[in-house]
């Protein structure tokens, strides 16, 4: 207590003190008058006496009563200090003085006491918005953070309803959410005629966001600025009776409105019955509207982003499979498998499958975008090489060019048989060398364009009739550096020119045919790629190729193929990619890796390789097999295609467990029917390949349908 107060109790005591003391000196006055007016001593004794006995009991009692009711006062007033409003009033008093003191203390208290609690409510609005902002910054789900915002505000102003509407592309308000659980409009409110193009500002939602401005009506239907029709109709259909309303736009500071929330019917906390819209809530609503507007527009961005990613993704996958008319869907059909089997195994819930699951959308995301990027890396791959059908492509087929020798070789045997014959030699003899001559060229071009197609394996025995027919020289009179470009130029640069005429080998492996290998960063050891680098990068030469042994790819046209997965890894690990999307280049940089430890390019074993590494491998394979636009294969059936993964699987190359579920979800007949030529749709013999599995696949597949 401060001594202003002790000051101003004391005061108040002295006071009334002063009063009862002035009464009892006048009560005791009384027996001086009655001696003076002649009684005996005697009796103005005992006056005084009975005088002094009945009066100081009240006299005390008075004084007592006084101090005790300035003592409840003060310890009322140090109770309010500490903003406790629960102690009981003092009761009133006989003393004026006391009694409005008591009722000045009272009417403070009360004071007090409601500025307090509109104090708390609006530090409790003011914690609420703080709060709403954090929950609003990391509410990822669209649905999710328009219910929040909806829910949020109609606490906030004690509403009995609310409605949300949001702005589209092509100038409406559309119901987006209603706190009630009644059935959305489906109608759209537009914010411009659409004949005159003139604002609609007949409805309060749109006047909020043609203008940006909240409205407040007190009661709905006393309102004339605006059509309400709809609001009364709904009234008399649903039972609701809506009579204070609050309009509020939603916008970022000095953005355009990109929805309207509209709250019902304001509630006293205290009654419950339904009272105007506040200032101070509307101020606290338009706070808030502006928040959710910002988060709003933020995740509308963030959205428009990942759709933005998304698409771009899609775009480079599909620009990788437009390179080739040969590997066409590849990089769409891939994520399709990929999904389908980590979906299958997500319902898993025993087994060694059982700990995986895709707990999130981001996740599932994450994983989708590995499996579309699976092959971005395709994009450094030269087609030519890519599509490469025989050995002797590059950008295209140079069997024409050696065909083209013999053709030489055959009319310089034509003119040799004209000049033995003009020279006097028996035609006989001239043409029966001709003959033999032709006929060897006609072999040695079918051999060699036999060769050329790689559908057989070349033994050493082919290989040394290919050096054989390779000794055959012609003649060539042009010089062969004229019309090359700049690059062609500094490959034969430090060569010696030959002079014309030059004999040269019907086939022949030069020097211009080897292609450098340039210096780069890409087998940087920190990317940990265990593989073997060929020297050159290219060696069109052309015995070289046509004695590959199996196919038609060099050494270094394989390597430059699976190259595709380190140029992969490469460009994702260089991408400063978010945290929800760091695997990406692990779910899109494995399919070619194995269980065992032999695959590439990082010879990755099966304590490395995570279950979506593993689905991603089996999707990639099966795809491959089963693909009917591949120039160096013939398209394999459903059976043989799944005959091959499961030897794979017998080799220990790809995961057992997902191979069985692979079979057992019926997902290759599920992605035959609609991908495969109906030729390639065949029996499956689900249990050969994965022993007591019996599935409604390898029933159905016999159906004429397949």
């Amino acid at each position: 207590m401060s001594s202003g107060q002790i000051k101003q109790r004391f005061r108040l005591r002295f006071r009334s003190r002063s009063l009862v003391v002035t009464l009892f000196l006048l009560l005791q006055l009384a027996p001086l008058l009655a001696l003076t007016l002649g009684a005996p001593p005697l009796l103005v004794l005992g006056l005084s006496v009975g005088i002094l006995l009945c009066t100081m009991p009240l006299v005390l009692g008075g004084m007592q009563s006084i101090d005790r009711t300035i003592d409840l006062l003060v310890q009322d007033t140090q109770k309010i200090r500490q903003m406790d409003f629960s102690g009981e009033l003092p009761p009133a008093s006989l003393f004026a003085e006391i009694e409005t003191l008591n009722r000045n203390h009272i009417d403070m208290k009360a004071a007090l006491q409601s500025q307090t609690q509109a104090l708390q409510a609006s530090q409790l609005k003011l914690a609420s918005l703080v709060e709403n902002g954090l929950l609003l910054s990391s509410e990822r789900d669209r649905d999710a953070l328009l219910r929040h915002i909806l829910m949020q505000g109609k606490r906030t102003c004690n509403a009995q309803a609310a409605t949300m509407y949001l702005k589209t592309e092509h100038g409406t308000l559309r119901f987006a959410l209603r706190s009630m659980d009644d059935e959305l409009p489906t109608v759209e409110i537009p914010l411009h005629d659409p004949h005159s193009g003139a604002p609609n500002e007949r409805h309060v939602s749109t006047y909020a966001a043609l203008h940006n401005e909240t409205v407040v009506i007190d009661d709905v239907y006393a309102e004339s600025r605006f059509d309400l029709s709809g609001t009364r109709r709904f009234d008399s259909d649903s039972g609701f009776h809506t009579v204070s309303m609050l309009t509020v736009p939603l916008a970022p500071r000095g953005g355009e409105v990109i929805g309207v929330l509209q709250f019902m019917n304001a509630l006293d906390v205290e009654t419950d019955e339904v009272i105007a819209f506040s200032p101070p809530v509307v101020a606290f609503i338009g706070a808030l509207a502006s928040q959710a507007a910002v988060a709003l527009e933020n995740h509308n961005l963030i959205d428009s982003q990942r759709a933005l990613i998304d698409g771009m993704i899609e775009i480079l996958a599909g620009a990788i499979d437009a390179k080739s008319p040969y590997t066409g869907a590849h990089c769409e059909r891939v994520p399709e498998l990929a999904m389908m089997l980590a979906e299958a195994a997500s319902e898993v819930n025993e087994g060694p499958l059982a700990g995986f699951r895709f707990t999130t959308a981001d996740e599932w995301r994450e994983f989708r975008i590995g499996a579309w990027l699976h092959d971005c890396g395709k994009i450094t791959t030269p087609e030519h090489v890519v599509d490469k059908a025989t050995k002797l492509e590059t950008i295209y087929n140079r069997i024409h060019e050696v065909r083209m020798r013999f053709e030489v070789l055959l009319r310089d045997a034509q003119i040799e048989r004209l000049q033995q014959l003009r020279d006097g030699q028996e035609p006989a003899r001239a043409d029966a060398r001709y003959q033999a001559t032709a006929q060897a060229l006609q072999d040695e071009f079918a051999f060699i364009a036999g060769c050329n197609i790689g559908s057989e394996l070349m033994n050493p025995e082919h290989v040394g009739t290919l050096q054989k027919a390779a000794e055959r020289t012609w003649l060539r009179h042009f010089d062969d550096r004229l019309g090359l470009s700049q690059a062609e130029l500094m490959r034969v640069a430090e060569l010696p020119a030959e002079p014309l005429p030059a004999r040269e080998r019907l086939l022949a492996d030069k020097p211009q045919h080897i292609f450098p290998r340039p210096e780069t960063k890409d087998f940087d050891p920190k990317y940990g790629f265990q593989v073997s680098v060929p020297e050159h990068l290219y060696n069109h030469g052309e015995l070289y190729n046509l004695s590959i042994s199996k196919g038609t790819l060099t050494a270094e046209e394989r390597f430059k193929i699976n190259e595709h997965i380190i140029q992969t890894i490469v460009m994702l690990e260089n991408l400063p990619l978010p945290s929800n999307l760091k695997r990406v280049p692990e779910y899109a940089g494995t399919h070619h890796e194995t269980l065992l430890g032999t695959g590439y390019p990082r010879k990755l074993d099966k304590s490395q390789l995570s279950i979506p590494a593993r689905i991603m491998a089996i999707a990639d394979i099966f795809e491959a097999l089963t693909a009917s636009d591949r120039p160096y294969k013939q398209a394999k059936t459903l059976s043989e295609s799944i005959a091959i993964l499961a030897t794979l699987r017998d080799k220990g190359h790809i995961d057992a467990d997902l191979f069985a579920l692979f079979l057992r979800s019926e997902l290759p007949m599920r992605y035959a029917q609609r991908h495969l030529h109906p030729d390639q749709i065949d029996v499956i013999d689900i249990e050969r390949f994965v022993p007591g599995e019996q599935t409604q696949e390898n029933q159905a597949a016999a159906s004429p349908v397949h």
